[in-house]
């Protein structure tokens, strides 16, 4: 099962990577405006964020969702193809994939966490940073034309439904720790952690300028388009190391590791905020992404395992409040700082992180 899960993740994180470095210069090749650009790519975060309400009303995520959500995934991929240079059909297209993406990493996670542990999780994990730099290292040779980066697009969510396929059908020969829907125990509620899931949400709005404006900020500021790409590369290599190298650290009081790493995130932020024409810093700054993500995103899953019987739910409302409705308000409100008061883009990232930092302080000492 290691093998299929490292499998899965390397081609799930390649087909993300497709998703978030590419296709907006893919929709922006074929003629799309700023604005219609970032409705079609809002509307997979904010998918994300509405999908584990459904769940809150009788739906389950087990293995017949799981399926569906794989095909899901791979028919929104392929409708990228037909309908790209038709806005309509190319949103509704990215919906289902949203749909899908939102649904697949939740019943993997549990799964990774049921069969690993959170201490090897990271070693496992990293292959997943390995697809998300790969693919960009790969693609960008090749990016001659829009539809090639579509057919990559596809290329990924087939490996992906194929290792997503093999890992639901053996698991469905596995016991699973996920309670079930019947016992009163396995109900599920945010209002005894509501903290938590504050800076949960925090986190990732503090990520809306890095994930969206890094780029066109470090450019702005003087710094090489090549430089540039190397920054983006040393915090996955970061990532990746922490990944390989965290599982005693994930052994201490996750509460404080949450606290440390969204307050490590604030002074990242600051440092972009402050010293934007320092590369030596810049690279300093890539370095704490190591904290900021690999470390944040395992004490985080590894802290709702342990906190919640309905596992699956748990991790979905996780992907959903933090990446989905954070990622969301974080792109929109560092877009409008960026417009109207671009030099404090990253102080407001810097706030953001710091309100996270508060909220776990909170939730440690409740």
């Amino acid at each position: 099962m290691p093998v299929l899960i490292a499998s899965f993740y390397f081609f799930y994180f390649a087909l993300i990577g497709v998703h978030v470095i590419f296709v907006p210069k893919i929709l922006a090749m074929v003629g799309y405006d700023p604005l219609h650009i970032g409705i079609i790519l809002a509307s997979a975060p904010l998918v994300r964020f509405a999908m584990p309400f459904l769940f809150l009303q009788g739906f389950r995520l087990g293995q017949q969702t799981f399926f569906t959500s794989l095909a899901l995934m791979l028919l929104g991929a392929a409708g990228f193809y037909p309908s790209l240079t038709h806005f309509y059909p190319l949103l509704g297209a990215n919906i289902l994939f949203g749909i899908g993406i939102s649904l697949i990493l939740p019943y993997i996670e549990v799964i990774a966490l049921e069969h690993i542990g959170k201490e090897r999780y990271g070693r496992i994990r990293l292959f997943g940073s390995f697809g998300f730099i790969a693919v960009a290292l790969v693609l960008v040779k090749f990016l001659t034309t829009p539809y090639v980066g579509i057919d990559f697009l596809i290329a990924m969510a087939l490996l992906t439904l194929a290792f997503g396929a093999l890992i639901g059908m053996k698991q469905s020969h596995t016991p699973s720790s996920e309670c079930s829907s019947q016992d009163e125990a396995c109900r599920f509620s945010i209002v005894k952690y509501i903290p938590l899931w504050i800076g949960f949400f925090l986190m990732q709005v503090s990520f809306g300028p890095f994930y969206n404006f890094f780029t066109i900020y470090a450019t702005d500021h003087g710094v090489s388009l090549d430089t540039t790409v190397w920054l983006w590369s040393f915090g996955v290599i970061a990532e990746i190391a922490m990944f390989y190298f965290q599982g005693p650290l994930l052994r201490g009081n996750l509460g404080r590791i949450l606290q440390l790493t969204a307050l490590v995130t604030a002074l990242r932020w600051l440092i972009v905020a402050l010293f934007p024409d320092s590369t030596f810093l810049l690279f300093a700054s890539q370095s704490l992404h190591a904290f900021s993500f690999a470390l944040f995103h395992s004490a985080a899953i590894g802290m709702l395992f342990h906190l919640h019987k309905a596992r699956r739910l748990a991790q979905q409302f996780f992907f959903g409040i933090s990446y989905g409705l954070g990622g969301f308000i974080g792109a929109v409100g560092a877009g409008a700082l960026y417009q109207y008061t671009p030099s404090l883009l990253f102080v407001g990232g810097a706030i953001a992180a710091l309100g996270a930092t508060i909220a776990f302080s909170v939730n440690n000492r409740s």
